[in-house]
C-alpha cells in the first residue's frame, strides 16, 4: 500500500481510536506477558467537566507511562472514571431547568431534583470521557468508575458498588469517633446555600474600605490615651472615653462578642477587663462586650484594637475559643441579616449576661440583629449600620479643610475617616458571590487521629513523591491539620448515612414515664449503612412501647441548630400532655450529603471493588503511581493516602509525581478573564493530537511550568511529518518494516543500529525516573537529527551499491524501533505508520518494546560516523558563518590529520563532499583567503576569498557582534541587581542565565569569524 504524501491526523485518529476500541486493546492485563502489574488510577475530572489544557497535560504523562509498561509486558491498568462533583453538578442542571422554565428544585423535591441529574448525567456527563479519548489516553474504558455508581435511584448502567463503600467507610468511621458533628466555623456559599472546602474558593483582590468606628467606654469612664514613637517619646497624650476600631465589614458589629489588644499594648493596658458599648442597635439594648487580651491583635496596625465577631471570621473564631467569648451568628443560609430566633431584646439581654461572665449555655436561638435590619441582605444591612452608627456621632472623623474657589474662604468639617483601600475577599469559584465564614452544624473527620500513617508513609519511603520539594507542602499541611469538614447542604451526593430521633434524658425510662422522657434539645443519633440498620438501632434504644418509622421531613438548620419545620409534637411526643397519645417516634435522616473529596478520598479501593475481597483488589492494589498537580496534594493525595491508610492498611500508591502548571507562552497563568486560555481540542484538531501530547511531554521538566502557545506545537506538527516523509522516502526505496535485527557490514549501518540502542537506554532510563522532557528531547534528537536528516542522506548512496539490502533491513528495522519508542508520546502516527510499512501480527498499542543494550554500540563506527558529522557541521557552520552562498562548492584542503582521522575522511569522502557541498579533500596548507574548521585529530582550511564579499561580511559579522553585546551587558545587569535575585522565580533567574550563556557562546564565535575574515 502507498502512502500519501501526508498524515491525515484527523481521519486517522478517529480510525485508529475505533480499531483500539473495538480490540479491547487498553483493557486490564491486556498484552501482559509477566506478572507485574503497573496501576495508575486517573484523577477522576469532574463529570460536568471538559478538557481543559491541564487535564491534557496531566493525562498524557499517564498515558506514557502506561502505554510503555503495557508495551513491555506488565499487566497494566489504567482505571478511568469521574467525580460526582456535587455543587457543579447541582449548578449545571439547576441552570437548565431555569432556562427551560422548569419549576425549581425546591418546588419538584428532592427525589424528583436527583432524578433529573441523573438524566443529565446519562445525557452529557461522558463529555471529558471522549475528549480523552480523543486525546489518545489508553484507560481501560470498560471499567470507567462514577463515586456515585449504586446510590439509591440510580438508573440502569449506573450499578456498581462505590457508594456502598463510601457510606461503609462513614459508618465505621463514626463508630470509631474519628467522624463526629460540631459546630465550627466553614466557608460558606450563600448561593449554593453550602459549606465549601478551601479550594472552593477562589480569594480575589477588590476594591474595598475600612471604617473605623468608636466603642464607648460603660458608664462615661475615661483613661489617659498615650502614643509614642520608636524611641519612646510621646507624641500623643489625650483623654479619651472610647476605643477605636476598624473593619471592613461593619454589619458583623452586631454580632462581636469583645475587643481585643494586645498584652503588650500599653496604650490599653488602663481598660483592660472593663466594658465598651457596640455603638449600633437600639439604645434601650444597648450591649456592652468586654475588652481582653490576646497575641492576635497586631498593635503596629491601625489603632492596635480588634473587634471580636466570633461566628464570623476565621481570627476571630480563634480568639474567641481562647477566651470563652459566646459565638453570635447574624447570618441565614442565603447570606441576610437573621429572622429567626429570639426576640433582639431577648437576645441583648442573655449576651449582656454573657459579657458580665455568666454562663448562658447554648446562643444559637440568640440573634442579636435589630428588628429594622432583620431579612435585609447583608451589603444592604452594611450600609444601613454604617449610617446609624455615623448618625449617632461614633464613627472616628477628620478634619477636613477646604478653600471655596471663589472667595477664598476657609472652610472645616469633620468627616468620618474611610480608608478607599484594596482588600482580598473570598468568591465562591462557582457561584462568584462573596463567600462567608459561617459557624455551622458540620460533620467533620477528626483527621488528628489518622494523620499519623500517612505522615509516617512518606518519611519511610513506602510513599515517594516527587519532586521532592512537594514532600514539604505535604508536611506542612498534615503536620498543621485541621477537622475536616465532610458535609455538604446540597441534594447531590452521598446522604449522611445519620437519622435522628429525641433523647431519653438520663435518669428516665420512656415504658414508665412515657414520651415525657424524650427530648430533642439534643437529637440522638443513630448512623448506620441502611435504614432499616437504623431502625433497628432506633428500637433497641426506645425500646417496644412505641412505634417507631422514618419521617420524609428534614428537620435541621445547619447555620443555627433550629428545626426547619416544627415537628408534629404527636409524632415526637413532647411534653406531658400528650402521654395518652399515640406512642409513635418519626426519625428525620439528616439532609446533607458527603463533600466529594470524601468519595474521592477512596478513589483507589472503591474503584476495585472494595469492600469486596475482588481479584483486581488483590491484584492492583497498592497502586504504582499516581500523577497530579502540586494544586491538590492536600485536598486529594494527602485525604487519599490518610483513607487508604486507615481503611485498607496501605498505602494507595507506591509514587506520587506532582507536576507544574500549564502557563501561557508568556508565563502567565491562563485564566478567561485575560483572555489566554488555550484549549486542547482546538490545538488537536489544527494540529493533531500527537503534536500536542509531544509538545507538553517536551515541556514536562520536573518541577517546572511549562509555557505553551500554539507556536510550539506547530513545531512538533513539523516532527510528525518529518518522521512521516522519511518513512516516505524507506518506503520509495524498498525498505519493509517486521523483520528482525539485522548485522550488517557497513560503517554506517552498525553506526545506526548502535545509536538506536544508546537513545533506548536514555528514554527508559528517564521514564523510569519520571524525566518525561528528557525522554522527548532525546527522542527528538535521534529521531529527527540521527534518523530523518543523517541516516537518511548517508543512506542514499548505499541503495545504489552494494550494500543496498542490508540498508533496506537496517533502515526497516531502525524505523521500527523509531515507532515503538515514540508510541507512547505519539500514539497516532506512529500506530499508522507501523500498520503501513509492515505485515504485522498485531497493533503498535502491544507492540514489544525494544529490547537493546550497550554491546550493540559498535565504537569503531561509532567513533567514525560521528566524526564525519562532526566535520560535516564543522564545515556547514563556517560557510553560514562567513555567509558562502549554498550553491558554491568549496575545496577542502587537508592541512593536518592523524591516522585515525584520515582513515575516516577516505572511508567516508563521497559523503562529506555530497553533505558539506564540498570538492575531494586534497592535502596542503593554509593560505590567504582561507578560513579555519577542524575535527578531532585534523585540521583543515577552506578557500572562500573568491565567494565572499570579505568587507560586506565583515561589516555584517560586526554589526552583529554589537547587537549581541548589548543584549549580553542587559542580561549582565539585571542578574547583578540584588533585586532581580531577591525577587524573580529560581526559574526566571535559570533562564536570563542561559540566555547569557547562549549569547557569550554567540559573540565568542562571531568573534573568531571576524578573527579569521582579519587574517584573509
Amino acid at each position: 500500500m502507498t502512502m500519501d504524501k501526508s498524515f491525515d491526523a484527523t481521519a486517522a485518529e478517529a480510525r485508529i481510536s475505533a480499531e483500539w476500541e473495538r480490540l479491547g486493546a487498553f483493557a486490564a492485563g491486556a498484552n501482559a506477558s509477566r506478572a507485574e502489574t503497573f496501576t495508575v488510577m486517573i484523577p477522576p475530572p469532574n463529570v460536568t467537566g471538559s478538557l481543559h489544557i491541564g487535564h491534557a497535560f496531566n493525562n498524557t504523562l499517564q498515558d506514557i507511562l502506561v502505554r510503555w509498561h503495557r508495551m513491555r509486558g506488565f499487566d497494566t491498568l489504567w482505571q478511568p472514571g469521574q467525580d460526582h462533583a456535587g455543587i457543579a453538578t447541582q449548578m449545571v442542571v439547576e441552570r437548565r431547568m431555569a432556562e427551560r422554565q422548569e419549576p425549581g428544585r425546591r418546588e419538584i423535591g428532592r427525589d424528583a431534583f436527583v432524578e433529573k441529574i441523573w438524566a443529565w448525567k446519562q445525557e452529557s456527563g461522558d463529555t471529558i470521557i471522549n475528549q480523552l479519548k480523543r486525546l489518545g489516553a489508553s484507560c481501560d474504558w470498560s471499567r470507567n468508575a462514577f463515586t456515585m455508581s449504586g446510590a439509591p435511584g440510580a438508573p440502569a448502567g449506573e450499578e456498581g458498588n462505590f457508594h456502598d463503600a463510601v457510606i461503609r467507610v462513614f459508618v465505621d468511621l463514626y463508630t470509631k469517633g474519628i467522624i463526629y458533628r460540631g459546630k465550627r466555623l466553614v466557608n460558606w456559599d450563600p448561593h449554593f446555600e453550602t459549606a465549601i472546602s478551601d479550594l472552593e474558593v477562589e480569594n480575589r483582590e477588590v476594591p474595598g474600605h475600612m471604617w473605623h468606628f468608636k466603642y464607648p467606654l460603660a458608664g462615661g469612664a475615661t483613661y489617659e490615651y498615650v502614643e509614642r514613637d520608636e524611641d519612646g517619646r510621646v507624641t500623643l497624650r489625650e483623654t479619651r472615653d472610647y476605643i477605636s476600631i476598624a473593619t471592613t465589614r461593619p454589619e458583623t458589629m452586631l454580632g462581636d462578642g469583645a475587643v481585643a489588644v494586645h498584652p503588650s499594648d500599653e496604650r490599653y493596658a488602663p481598660i483592660v477587663g472593663q466594658l465598651v458599648e457596640i455603638p449600633v442597635g437600639p439604645k434601650e439594648h444597648r450591649r456592652l462586650i468586654p475588652i481582653i487580651t490576646d497575641d492576635y491583635p497586631d498593635p503596629s496596625f491601625g489603632s492596635g484594637a480588634v473587634k471580636i465577631t466570633g461566628a464570623h471570621d476565621f481570627n476571630d473564631y480563634g480568639v474567641a475559643q481562647r477566651n470563652g467569648i459566646p459565638l453570635y451568628a447574624l447570618l441565614d443560609t442565603k447570606g441576610a441579616m437573621r429572622g429567626d430566633g429570639l426576640s433582639y431584646a431577648e437576645s441583648a439581654a442573655i449576651a449582656s449576661r454573657a459579657a458580665k461572665g455568666e454562663d448562658v449555655g447554648d446562643v444559637s436561638t440568640v440573634n442579636l440583629v435589630p428588628d429594622d435590619l432583620r431579612g435585609l441582605d447583608r451589603f444592604e444591612a452594611r450600609s444601613r449600620v454604617i449610617e446609624q452608627v455615623t448618625a449617632e456621632g461614633l464613627a472616628v472623623t477628620y478634619l477636613h479643610r477646604e478653600i471655596e474657589p471663589e472667595t477664598g474662604a476657609e472652610h472645616l468639617e469633620r468627616r468620618p475617616v474611610v480608608d478607599a483601600k484594596p482588600i482580598t475577599q473570598p468568591f465562591g469559584d462557582r457561584s462568584g458571590v462573596v463567600i462567608e465564614p459561617m459557624l455551622t452544624d458540620q460533620w467533620f473527620v477528626d483527621t488528628k487521629r489518622i494523620v499519623g500513617p500517612a505522615l509516617e508513609a512518606v518519611r519511610d519511603g513506602r510513599t515517594q513523591i516527587l519532586p521532592e520539594q512537594h514532600k514539604k507542602v505535604y508536611f506542612n499541611w498534615l503536620e498543621n491539620i485541621e477537622p475536616w469538614t465532610i458535609s455538604r447542604q446540597l441534594w447531590w451526593g452521598h446522604q449522611i448515612p445519620v437519622w435522628y430521633g429525641p433523647r431519653i434524658e438520663e435518669g428516665y425510662d420512656i415504658e414508665k414515664d412515657g414520651m415525657a422522657a424524650l427530648t430533642y434539645n439534643r437529637p440522638q443519633q443513630f448512623c448506620a449503612a441502611t435504614e432499616q440498620d437504623a431502625l433497628k438501632q432506633a428500637r433497641e434504644y426506645y425500646g417496644n412501647a412505641v412505634e417507631i418509622r422514618v419521617s420524609p421531613v428534614d428537620f435541621f438548620d445547619p447555620l443555627h441548630g433550629g428545626q426547619r419545620k416544627s415537628p408534629n409534637p404527636a409524632a415526637f411526643g413532647v411534653g406531658n400532655a400528650i402521654r395518652q397519645a399515640v406512642q409513635r417516634i418519626e426519625l428525620s435522616r439528616d439532609p446533607d450529603v458527603l463533600d466529594t473529596w470524601f468519595s474521592s478520598g477512596l478513589w483507589p479501593i472503591g474503584t476495585l471493588g472494595w469492600p469486596e475481597p475482588t481479584e483486581e483488589l488483590k491484584k492492583y492494589f497498592p497502586t504504582d503511581v499516581l500523577v497530579t498537580g502540586f494544586d491538590i496534594i492536600f485536598f486529594w493525595v494527602a485525604r487519599m493516602m490518610m483513607m487508604q491508610l486507615e481503611v485498607a492498611r496501605d498505602v494507595p500508591f507506591h509514587t506520587v509525581y506532582v507536576h507544574g502548571l500549564v502557563r501561557d507562552e508568556k508565563g502567565a497563568k491562563m485564566s478567561k478573564s485575560k483572555g489566554n486560555v488555550i484549549d486542547p481540542l482546538v490545538l488537536v484538531d489544527d494540529f493533531g493530537a500527537d503534536a500536542l501530547r509531544f509538545t507538553l511531554t517536551s515541556m514536562a521538566a520536573m518541577g517546572r511550568d511549562p509555557k505553551l502557545g500554539p507556536k510550539h506545537v506547530e513545531v512538533n506538527r513539523n516532527f510528525v511529518t518529518k518522521l512521516w516523509n522519511a518513512t516516505r522516502f524507506a518506503e520509495m526505496n524498498g525498505v519493509r518494516g517486521g523483520g528482525a535485527r539485522p548485522d550488517p557490514a557497513n560503517t554506517v549501518n552498525r553506526w545506526i543500529i548502535g545509536e538506536t540502542a544508546r537513545v533506548l537506554m536514555v528514554t527508559d532510563e528517564a521514564l523510569a525516573s519520571y524525566r518525561f522532557n528528557d525522554a522527548a528531547t532525546g527522542l527528538y534528537a535521534f529521531v529527527w537529527g540521527k534518523v530523518c536528516d543523517w541516516y537518511v542522506e548517508f543512506a542514499k548512496p548505499l541503495f545504489d551499491g552494494e550494500d543496498a539490502e542490508e540498508t533496506r533491513a537496517t533502515m526497516g528495522w531502525v524505523l521500527d524501533q523509531c515507532y515503538a519508542m515514540l508510541h507512547p508520546i505519539m500514539p497516532f502516527v506512529t500506530e499508522e505508520l507501523w500498520a503501513l510499512t509492515g505485515d504485522r501480527t498485531k497493533m503498535l498499542v502491544h507492540g514489544d518494546w525494544p529490547q537493546l543494550g550497550a554491546e550493540l554500540i559498535d565504537a569503531d563506527a561509532d567513533a567514525r560516523m560521528n566524526w564525519v558529522i562532526a566535520l560535516i557541521e564543522a564545515v556547514r557552520s563556517a560557510r553560514a558563518q562567513m555567509g558562502v552562498p549554498a550553491g558554491a562548492k568549496l575545496d577542502l584542503i587537508v592541512t593536518e590529520a592523524d591516522a585515525p582521522a584520515r582513515a575516516a575522511l577516505m572511508a567516508n569522502a563521497p559523503l562529506i563532499e555530497r553533505l558539506a557541498r564540498v570538492n575531494t579533500p586534497m592535502d596542503g596548507a593554509a593560505g590567504k583567503g582561507m578560513i579555519a574548521v577542524s575535527a578531532q585529530g585534523a585540521s583543515f582550511a577552506l578557500p572562500i576569498g573568491d565567494v565572499i564579499d570579505v568587507a560586506a561580511e565583515t561589516a555584517r559579522l560586526t554589526k552583529a557582534v554589537g547587537k549581541a553585546d548589548k543584549d549580553a551587558d542587559g542580561l549582565r545587569k539585571r542578574l547583578s541587581n540584588p533585586k532581580f535575585a531577591q525577587n524573580a522565580e529560581a526559574e526566571v533567574i535559570e533562564e536570563t542565565q542561559a540566555k547569557l550563556a547562549a549569547l557569550e557562546d554567540d559573540i565568542a564565535r562571531l568573534r573568531a569569524a571576524l578573527d579569521q575574515l582579519a587574517a584573509m
